[in-house]
Formats: structure tokens, sequence, C-alpha cells
């Protein structure tokens, strides 16, 4: 597989591993993955005394020749597992675009391999969301993601809308988190309501981090097209410097505050390490 640069055996080191979560399992469509609910699985629970109605087929025959009374059995039936994916495709992620859709893409290929049902959409109107379930659409979404267009002038947190998400299981947000602090905190707000699992992914550049800029220069916003003409000195680079972990321990704090979980990650450090360490030591994949 070298779809996104991944490496040729992205997709069976992928089929190792599936999303984890501790959020009750809801749904009324079959899955692979275990609900508090009883029901028809092969999944043994526990026993309960037979009511009238019950279906005489779970009867544990070999508890009533010992104790001569009439038990069923009961089984954990198996639920699917609802997986959104919220990419932040505002102008700001060019940089970024190619490890946020690696990311997608690798979160995907669990999901659908898991036989749980998936659901892509990004902070823009003209992608529609991609919605399918199980290995048999493990094609269409390799297309679906390779053809994503490029981020666009537009600010992700005002226009990005939660509807496709509804009622997920896990809600997975990738962004670089540039925008305001207060615009933040009306979409962490409002992210609750639609999903039992939130994770915020907070994708940086070393650029971003540590800027190596010096001297007379000329910035052009990328979403706003502004223009700001700066000296960029060491005492101005140490300024930035903690103006932008102040931002991101704002971005930590908002999502503390509203039950959503966060995970700082860097591009330069490859979508392996990330995946395989970094969500791994999480459990939010195993």
């Amino acid at each position: 597989m070298t779809v996104l640069n991944l490496p040729a055996d992205w997709g069976s080191r992928l089929s190792r591993y599936a999303i984890g979560t501790k959020a009750k399992i809801k749904g009324h469509h079959k899955g692979s993955h275990r609900s508090m609910r009883f029901g028809s699985s092969l999944d043994f629970s526990d026993f309960r005394e037979y009511h009238p109605g019950d279906d005489v087929r779970h009867i544990d025959w070999n508890v009533y020749a010992r104790t001569e009374r009439i038990y069923i059995k009961r089984f954990l039936d198996e639920q699917e597992m609802r997986i959104h994916v919220l990419l932040d495709s505002s102008k700001s992620m060019s940089n970024k675009w190619l490890f946020a859709k690696q990311l997608a893409f690798s979160l995907g290929l669990m999901v659908l391999g898991s036989d749980d049902r998936l659901t892509v959409s990004a902070g823009s109107k003209k992608i529609i969301p991609f919605r399918k379930k199980g290995k048999s659409a493990k094609k269409l979404f390799e297309h679906f993601v390779s053809a994503m267009p490029d981020p666009e002038n537009v600010s992700f947190v005002r226009q990005a809308r939660f509807h496709a998400a509804k009622d997920s299981t896990v809600l997975f947000i990738v962004s670089d988190g540039l925008e305001p602090l207060e615009d933040w905190q009306v979409f962490f707000r409002q992210a609750p309501a639609f999903a039992h699992d939130i994770r915020f992914i907070h994708v940086t550049t070393q650029d971003e981090r540590l800027p190596a800029y010096k001297g007379d220069l000329r910035f052009i916003d990328d979403e706003t097209q502004q223009v700001t003409s700066v000296t960029v000195t060491e005492e101005a680079l140490r300024a930035y410097q903690k103006q932008s972990e102040l931002h991101s321990k704002g971005l930590e704090s908002l999502c503390r505050t509203y039950g959503i979980a966060y995970l700082p990650v860097n591009v330069e450090d490859g979508i392996e390490q990330v995946l395989f360490h970094q969500m791994i030591r999480k459990n939010w994949i195993g």
C-alpha cells in the first residue's frame, strides 16, 4: 500500500489493531464489540431464573438436573462501534495535511477492519462525509481520502458541524488548534452532545513550535491573508514561544473542562510513532 506515502504493508500491520474505548457501546446493528446489553452472541455472561416468555432454547438443563430449578443462560450482545473522524481542513493545515490524512486513513482502516461503522468529515462544505461499514468499504475509503481537496480559507471551529457525528461511540478531532481559544471553547462545549468518547489530536510542526526565522520579514496569515511586517529578534521569538505554549495549555485545559481526551502530536515524529506508541500508550488503540 503506497497510498498517502504509507508503507506497502501498512494495511496488514493495522489489521492487528482496533479502536479501544470504555464508552458504553450502543446500537441495533451487529458488530464485533461486546455491549453491556444482553442478546444472542456466543459470549456467555451468567444465569438467571426462568420467567414465562423467556426463550426455552436458553434453558440450561444441566443446572436443572442438579438443582431442579429452571435457569436460562444470558449472553452479552455484540454491537457495532460508531467511529467519527473530524478533520480540520482550514488553510493553516496545509503543511500538516498529508499527516492528517494518513492519521484519518489509518484510524478508518482499523474501524472498517473491525466491521464497525465509520464516518469521516471535514470542516468544509466541499467534502461530503464518508459513511460506510465493514471490510468491503476499504477501497472506497482509500479513494475518498486520496481525493480529499487541499485545505481552504475557512474557519474550522466556526464552520465545522457535528451532525454527522451524532450518536458516535468515539469522535476523533484532528486539528492544529490555531484558532482563538474563545472559538474553541464554543466548539468543545457542543461536542459532548454528539459522542460518548471524544479525543482531540493536536497536530503541530517544528516550525510552529520553534521557528528559526530571523531579521525583517513579512508574514501572511494562511486563513485571513492578513499581512504583518515584523523584525524577528531573539526576544520576539521567546515571546512567540511563550504565547504558543499558553495557547496549547489553554486547549488542553478546555479539553479537561469538557471531558475531552487531549493528545499533542508532532508531524516530524511520523505516523508510526503516533499510532503505535502514543495512541497505544493512551489505550486509544489496542
